[in-house]
């Protein structure tokens, strides 16, 4: 059964450690993150951008395949799903459908407006039990059409939008969706130390998880943050294992033209990239 994200992150806070964020783009996808976390003990969020969504046939499909999944593959550890940069049309859309979790992402609008906007998804999902992620300072890249520069959020109006009883905050601190370019010059963690000292228990949220060197995740973990989010990693990972069996001539030989067999390598990239990233979170065995 799908559950909030709420407690599983604040367990996470109080533990220092934090709780990956892998985004779905289909059965494989999802199927390989919920049996690396039921293997490993891990609590799991899987994300699902507007478009991914869209992708995989619409929020009740996704939903539809989640919980089937959980069922037949015996999934005990808890799992959230999780609108990722959702607009404030599908946060209702998701909600509707049946998720556990979303995040409205406000960032790119007037300060005002965003306030007004989480102020009233906050009344609605706490009134469901469903957990909210909000966003102040856009994070860098392009993510379904939300394009930031990697800017660092303002520490006040971090507390403005936490004192509404999100269930957790984005908070741009110079990290970037996608790959990181070689200029970057790395998370502030001066903003990330003032937004925590703002923001008290409230679980922060890393978003770009791909890229960011493993010692400044693990700094960022310990000034409070709790959800880690990766998604161009895995689709790295799975882009590469699938190349190399085509080039390899696999799907030429019997049968490996089937899509069980052409995309199993790239379903073993994704395990292993997520096992890794769990590693460095410090999140395996936290939901035993």
């Amino acid at each position: 059964m799908l559950v909030s994200a709420k407690e599983m992150l604040q367990k996470a806070k109080a533990g220092h450690y934090a709780v990956g964020q892998f985004n779905i783009n289909n059965l494989e996808w999802t199927k390989a993150i919920l049996e690396v976390a039921q293997e490993k003990k891990s609590p799991v969020i899987l994300g699902v951008s507007e478009g991914a969504g869209k992708y995989m046939g619409g929020y009740t499909t996704v939903v539809g395949m989640v919980n089937g999944l959980i069922n037949e593959l015996n999934i005990t550890v808890p799992v959230a799903l999780h609108l990722d940069h959702g607009s404030y049309d599908a946060c209702y859309k998701c909600i509707k459908a049946g998720f556990s979790s979303v995040m409205f992402d406000g960032s790119h609008l007037p300060f005002d407006e965003n306030l007004a906007k989480t102020t009233e998804l906050v009344n609605v999902t706490n009134q469901l039990g469903l957990s909210l992620e909000a966003e102040v300072g856009s994070i860098g890249g392009e993510e379904d059409g939300v394009i930031g520069q990697g800017e660092c959020a303002d520490p006040m109006e971090c507390k403005t939008i936490a004192d509404l009883g999100v269930s957790m905050l984005a908070a741009g601190i110079g990290n970037i969706h996608g790959k990181y370019p070689e200029n970057w010059a790395g998370l502030s963690f001066e903003t990330l130390d003032a937004i925590q000292a703002q923001t008290g228990d409230m679980p922060l949220v890393l978003h770009g998880g791909t890229g960011i060197p493993a010692d400044q995740v693990k700094k960022a973990i310990n000034l409070g943050v709790a959800k880690v989010n990766v998604n161009t990693e895995c689709q790295l990972a799975f882009a590469a294992e699938v190349r190399k069996y085509i080039e390899a001539g696999k799907d030429l030989e019997g049968k490996g033209y089937d899509p069980r067999k052409l995309l199993a390598p790239g379903t073993a990239g994704i395990k292993a990239t997520v096992i890794e990233k769990m590693e460095l979170f410090g999140s395996i065995g936290k939901a035993e």
